[in-house]
């Protein structure tokens, strides 16, 4: 009789919490969907979501002059130029379960919360990149426990409409890896002076390691730390069969090797052509007008370029298939990830 006298109200309360719990998350999703609290993007932004791209200069033998960026170093690149390591290395570490899931990984999610973290955060790879995308920064641990929700219907409708590859991809171009290597085509070049394609293993490894925290795992300011995490990338591979045993040993046995080379706007070949360049590009329609009687030798000089040079006023002359201008320091800023990688200027 004393077992039956406890039993019923636990077992009310127990449902109770229960289902109070699910009418708890199943409010907060509908009031996330109908726009009542926090952000969710239109299905115009995921589809195009709002991004800058460096215009790059390249010369007629395909060499790299230098850039054109207000606020991010950012190249796209296509899923062709990764190399496969690369791929391998950011699926073991960060979402070994990333082709089986819809967005959502609820098993890692649980075993996350029973193990109080310590065995990951439980985040996909979607939902890290709807957290880069829309999330604004959190001021405190409330804020980015309400933001997580909204990243979970967010992480749902991307895999709905873009496929794994590209989804890795945006994943890629997006990240900040620091030192203005904003997207993976910058950080390769940064601190390996490569490119994604030409990678090796521990240069992957790397760079990989930084995803889960680039200010800790800084490999120019913390070498250390960064290759016992490069070590960390290295093992998730081997336990997950991308490597084997003898890999990841000789290669976890090399000393951190860095090509390092900080970017900006005054480093590289040319910088007086590059801003020459920038102004021929950046010209205006010439109005008589605004020359001087003395100088109305160059009106006509201006206006012949206007009129017969493509490049000369070409940010003015030329216009998006929506109708805007180009940003030379944005390059359209708006675009599909999944479109052709717009570096060549």
């Amino acid at each position: 009789m004393k077992t039956k006298s406890w039993y019923k109200p636990f077992m009310l309360w127990f449902w109770g919490l229960f289902l109070g719990g699910i009418l708890v998350i199943w409010l907060v999703m509908w009031l996330i969907i109908k726009g009542a609290l926090g952000y969710l993007p239109p299905l115009e932004e995921l589809q195009n979501p709002k991004n800058t791209f460096a215009s790059e200069i390249i010369s007629s033998d395909m060499q790299s002059l230098g850039r054109y960026y207000r606020y991010e170093n950012r190249i796209g690149v296509q899923y062709d130029d990764l190399a496969p390591d690369l791929i391998n290395a950011l699926i073991a570490t960060e979402d070994v379960r990333f082709y089986e899931h819809t967005g959502v990984d609820f098993k890692s999610m649980f075993r996350a919360i029973l193990k109080l973290g310590r065995a990951g955060g439980g985040s996909t790879l979607t939902q890290q990149l709807a957290k880069q995308l829309w999330s604004p920064r959190a001021n405190n641990k409330l804020e980015r426990a309400m933001q997580k929700p909204i990243e979970w219907i967010i992480a749902t409708k991307l895999e709905r409409l873009y496929s794994k590859d590209e989804i890795l991809l945006m994943y890629l171009n997006q990240f900040d890896f620091l030192y203005n290597a904003v997207g993976i085509q910058s950080a390769s070049q940064v601190y390996f002076s490569t490119t994604p394609r030409a990678l090796k293993l521990e240069e992957a490894a790397t760079l990989v390691g930084l995803c889960k925290n680039p200010s800790l795992y800084n490999p120019v300011r913390h070498p250390v730390r960064a290759t016992n995490r490069r070590n960390t990338v290295l093992s998730q591979m081997e336990k997950y069969g991308f490597i084997d045993q003898a890999t990841r040993d000789s290669v976890a046995a090399l000393p951190l090797e860095l090509h390092f080379r900080s970017l900006d706007h005054k480093q590289g070949p040319a910088p007086y052509f590059r801003e020459y360049l920038r102004g021929i590009l950046t010209a205006k329609e010439p109005k008589e007008s605004d020359y001087s009687e003395w100088n109305k030798q160059q009106y006509k000089l201006d206006l012949w370029q206007w009129e017969n040079n493509a490049l000369y006023g070409f940010i003015e002359k030329t216009r998006k298939p929506d109708g805007t201008k180009y940003e030379l320091c944005r390059r359209g800023g708006e675009r599909t990830y999944a479109g052709p990688a717009d570096s060549v200027l």
